[in-house]
């Protein structure tokens, strides 16, 4: 047996089928999709202190998986990520902070409705930044995106979440950044900048909470749910993406995504009885269809080339 070819960040390339990689996906979408429910079951804790202690638990996952996968080359994977890494892991941790406190200052609902429109936020900063073209097909999804938004803000600022909101928008935007960067850097495996951005996150929480914040000092179920949010809902969903999009397109990846964002909802629902509001519900099935219509016309057009330089 020849070895198999290797991905630019190093990684032997994939072996799944196709089928495969579309149930991998789905079940990172599931992974991520609980969020809301380890958010509800914390008690006291802030947003600082859930970012420190469940960036902590990504950090030693994501550390032990990328070591083992790299043969103890753990520093060395995150260094060849390079400036685009640094960037990638920094609009990473906006996201990882701007989500919790989101979730934590609105409804599930509203929350992951919001983080959402990262693919839009992505198409502009692309287009901005690297000169990538941006299709018609996704003009026309911000358009629609926009005015979701603007009836879910609306409402939003009616019933005080007026915080929550502008912090899920900001979450939005940082994955935009991060999927953005991964493009400019041309790095086909997202587990070592994603690595780096649970250690920032875990020092810049640490600052906080021990400066400005209320320290670190937790009852033990906030620090076990905060720390198994970090392992099963988001250290597992990255995983799972990141072996998924081996073998399926970025559009197909971002039509599975949105699994997510019907989930979350239904399981807050489900376990504890959270109803979104009815505007809520309106402005994100608005946004779930302008971002489903530009995943399914992806998939059929070729996706734009990176520019060189």
């Amino acid at each position: 047996m020849t070895d198999a070819p290797l991905h630019p960040a190093g990684t032997p390339a994939s072996s799944l089928s196709y089928r495969a990689g579309i149930l991998t996906a789905l079940l990172g979408g599931i992974c991520l999709s609980t969020s809301g429910l380890y958010i509800r079951a914390i008690e006291t804790a802030d947003a600082w202190q859930v970012l420190f202690y469940r960036s902590l638990a990504l950090t030693v996952f994501l550390g032990a998986v990328v070591a083992w996968r790299s043969r103890g080359r753990l520093w060395h994977e995150i260094a060849a990520t390079g400036s685009s890494g640094v960037l990638a892991a920094c609009g990473l941790v906006v996201a990882f902070f701007g989500g919790i406190y989101a979730m934590q200052n609105a409804s599930i609902a509203n929350a992951v409705f919001l983080f959402a429109v990262s693919p839009l936020f992505a198409a502009v900063i692309g287009w901005m930044l690297l000169g990538e073209r941006v299709r018609r097909a996704t003009w026309i999804a911000i358009v629609i995106a926009a005015a979701g938004i603007a009836l879910m803000v609306a409402r939003g600022l009616t019933l005080g979440h007026g915080a929550g909101n502008a912090a899920g928008l900001v979450a939005g935007f940082g994955f935009g950044v991060f999927a953005v960067a991964l493009r400019r850097g041309k790095l086909a495996d997202m587990l070592p900048a994603a690595l780096l951005a649970g250690i920032l996150a875990t020092l810049l929480a640490a600052l906080v909470c021990l400066t400005v914040g209320d320290g670190l000092a937790l009852p033990g179920d906030d620090i076990g749910w905060s720390m198994a949010m970090g392992v099963f809902a988001l250290g597992a969903a990255l995983i799972l993406f990141t072996v998924g999009s081996k073998v399926i397109s970025a559009a197909d990846i971002a039509l599975l995504s949105l699994l997510e964002v019907v989930l979350a909802p239904v399981w807050v629902w489900l376990v504890i009885g959270e109803v979104a509001d009815g505007n809520v519900l309106l402005g994100g099935a608005i946004v779930l269809a302008a971002l489903a219509g530009n995943a399914l016309s992806g998939m059929r057009s070729k996706p734009p080339a990176l520019p060189h330089g």
